[in-house]
């Protein structure tokens, strides 16, 4: 009898500041953060000091997110393309000149300062996706989840000395300083970029012009075929409208008006936020492993809605931070559980493009939500507080059952109970060859299949067999040799790394999904287990087979792009078990970018065997 495994030690959440790039990068994030909120302070104040409007404050917040609908998705391809270290860089110098002329010319016309802003927030449309695509790359995936919280912090929490600041600023004295702290922020995180190592993406296919609206499709073809991904957008949506774009343009308008704050208070309450964020951040990193990322997710939009309509309602600048805090501690599970969704979801070479899609989203609604934010001139600012906040519980309340995200911990249990409960032996019952019609079901199920040419469907159709499963049966099991992968024509799969009497990274497979693929092409034992979780129809194919389609067009790019982001996902603890693979191969396989041949995107990924 083999002897079980020790259990192996989870890395500090703090790990992964002994990776000189991610420190580098963090502590540039950290200062510009600081300096962002002291232009997004000064000039809201500034233009509520000589406007006395809330549609100005909300224009004011408009502007910094309208140039996403016009730079966002072009700004993903960009950072897909080229090399992400010189697109940061380049922006960080181009914001500092912007933002430095912000004191030269706002004597000029106050328009400028609405222009100015655009300017700088038309440039970070392509540094911020920059960054969030190359986390991944320098941050291994048992610490993803820590180094996600902690840039967080530095991506947001930071704002808390910049939002006191620019209070501060403001009620001593001349609150252009704001700007010029700004410019000096934006330097010294070049200065950090410019000495970051990052891993150029490699790039195959047309580079041109030409190519961005291709690539656009692309991108957002993944978006849309990745069900947890596509259960984000109408998520993605409501928080723009009720949080990006009515509450943070309400927050300065809400303090003066129904609080009677002066400036310093109202940038104490964006502050104390920010340390709310910090300390969420800080808590999640230690424990963010315990629930899936639509768990977090679901938890911190029920409480930021709850902590909302408090803040409405409150009557008194003390409850009103308290309340904020509150929910700047909820935002820090929504921001990293989000962020975690769309890096471990979307293939490494279309990151850039899914990141900018959300962006886009995000702006666009939010700039709706802001120009919302005007009615507080003629309706009670609290109602629409208070609407804002519902808005946010409905959105986590949807969320818990959307597809992929909320996943309850009652179903989780149930399907590790499905894998525990399998017979120890796997196989299919009652194999037979494959028809016509079991093909143009899986040509249906899995559009990349009609690219295959006459003798690509014979070989599928002599050596495939249909396969039936019923609930419970264990198709493949961890250890097995890897003789055939499958491909999913009916019912629902579980499958999950087994881990003493426990299951990890457990995911379901349905119509059109693909398991096996690894074992099948690279000769290794099989790395999970794989149960039915309702009765099953499969297509067995032998890796001889496997391997000879993959010279197929699309069909390469379409395995491959599974295979690399299983891989990606895969436990650094579980890669042994990949034993007869070489490590040189193996490396190959974690950061090849799959070569285009049809232009269709890898299909989305789930977990393997």
């Amino acid at each position: 009898m083999t002897a079980a495994a020790p259990p192996v030690a989870q890395p500090s959440a703090f790990a992964v500041f002994r990776r000189r790039t991610f420190t580098l990068l963090w502590s540039g994030q950290f200062i510009s953060t600081i300096g962002d909120a002291l232009l997004i302070a000064g000039a809201g104040i500034l233009i509520f000091q000589r406007t006395n409007s809330a549609l100005s404050v909300g224009l004011m917040a408009a502007a910094t997110v309208a140039p996403a609908i016009v730079f966002g998705l072009i700004a993903g391809v960009v950072v897909d393309r080229y090399d992400r270290r010189r697109i940061m860089l380049a922006a960080d110098l181009l914001r500092a000149v912007i933002v430095l002329l912000i004191p030269v010319l706002i004597g000029i016309d106050l328009i400028l300062l609405y222009v100015l802003v655009a300017a700088s927030a038309a440039v970070s449309e392509f540094f911020n996706p920059a960054l969030d695509a190359t986390l991944p790359e320098i941050a291994p995936d048992e610490e993803l989840g820590a180094a996600n919280s902690l840039m967080a912090i530095s991506s947001f929490g930071s704002t808390a000395v910049g939002f006191a600041a620019g209070g501060l600023i403001a009620a001593l004295g001349d609150v252009q300083w704001a700007f010029v702290l700004d410019g000096i922020s934006f330097a010294f995180s070049a200065i950090c970029t410019y000495f970051a190592t990052i891993p150029k993406i490699p790039v195959s296919g047309d580079s041109s012009i030409r190519a961005v609206g291709s690539n656009l499709k692309d991108g957002i073809r993944v978006l849309m075929q990745t069900p947890i991904l596509r259960s984000m957008l109408p998520i993605s949506i409501v928080y723009a409208v009720a949080c990006i774009g009515i509450w943070n343009a309400l927050l300065l308008p809400f303090s003066v008006r129904a609080l009677g704050a002066n400036t310093f208070e109202y940038g104490l309450q964006e502050g104390l936020t920010s340390v709310g964020f910090v300390i969420g951040s800080l808590v999640l990193a230690q424990v963010v492993g315990r629930l899936r990322e639509g768990q977090w997710l679901v938890m911190g939009y029920l409480a930021m809605g709850l902590m909302g309509i408090a803040y409405g309602l409150s009557h008194s600048i003390e409850l009103a931070i308290a309340a904020v805090a509150l929910s700047g501690f909820a935002n820090a599970f929504t921001s990293t559980a989000g962020r975690l969704i769309r890096q471990r979801n979307t293939p490494r070479e279309y990151r850039g493009r899914v990141m900018s899609a959300f962006s886009v989203i995000a702006s666009v609604f939010g700039i709706i939500g802001m120009v919302l934010a005007g009615l507080a001139d003629v309706i009670d600012i609290r109602l629409l507080i208070v609407v804002a906040s519902l808005a946010t519980v409905v959105i986590g309340l949807f969320a818990a059952v959307l597809p992929g995200l909320g996943q309850p911990p009652a179903e989780w249990r149930r399907l590790a109970q499905v894998l525990r409960a399998a017979p120890a032996k796997a196989g299919l019952a009652g194999l037979r060859p494959v028809t016509l019609a079991d093909f143009e079901t899986l040509v249906g199920l899995v559009p990349t299949l009609h690219n295959l040419d006459r003798s690509g469907r014979e070989d599928l159709l002599v050596h495939g067999q249909i396969g039936e499963a019923p609930a419970g049966t264990r198709v493949v099991a961890q250890g097995d040799p890897g003789e055939a992968a499958y491909f999913v024509l009916e019912g629902k799969a579980v499958a999950g790394i087994p881990s003493g009497d426990e299951y990890r990274s457990l995911s379901e497979m349905g119509p059109g999904d693909f398991f096996g693929e690894i074992a099948a092409l690279t000769g290794t034992n099989r790395t999970a287990n794989v149960v039915a979780a309702e009765p099953m129809t499969l297509l067995e194919v032998p890796a001889a087979t496997l391997r000879r389609l993959m010279h197929a067009p699309g069909m390469g790019e379409l395995v491959m792009g599974k295979m690399s982001e299983r891989l990606a996902r895969t436990s650094l603890t579980d890669l042994p078990k990949l034993g007869g693979l070489d490590q040189a191969d193996l490396r190959e396989l974690r950061t090849a970018a799959p070569t285009s041949s049809s232009g269709t995107p890898p299909a989305p990924a789930e977990a393997g065997a």
